[in-house]
């Protein structure tokens, strides 16, 4: 089994930052892609940032040139660098790794207020 943990959410004010952290572990031998999904109340789940083993990445158009990901393979762990904060990112952040199979983590809430 692979465990992922999201850590770093919470309450900003518009215009702040915060940074999600994803920390895999168990059964995890190597890891391809890890990244983020969002989903707000009513809305369907959206892909935010994604980045492959090798550091390629991914970017909703909502959040290019605000949000970066990044990922630590010796740690098993990435990030999600998020600025410029807009109360429409308020959502709940799920973090995702591809082992043998996509694993998820149970989620962190991310509240942007105006």
């Amino acid at each position: 089994q692979v465990q992922l943990v999201e850590s770093g959410g919470g309450l900003v004010q518009a215009g702040g930052s915060l940074r999600l952290s994803c920390v895999a572990s168990g059964s995890i031998g190597s890891i391809n892609a890890m990244g983020w999904y969002r989903q707000a109340p009513g809305k369907q789940r959206e892909l935010v940032a994604g980045i492959t083993s090798t550091g390629n990445t991914y970017y909703a158009d909502s959040v290019k040139g605000r949000f970066t990901i990044s990922r630590d393979n010796a740690k098993n762990t990435a990030y999600l660098q998020m600025n410029s904060l807009k109360p429409e990112d308020t959502a709940l952040y799920y973090c995702y790794a591809d082992v043998w199979k996509r694993a998820w983590g149970q989620g962190t809430q991310v509240t942007v207020s105006s």
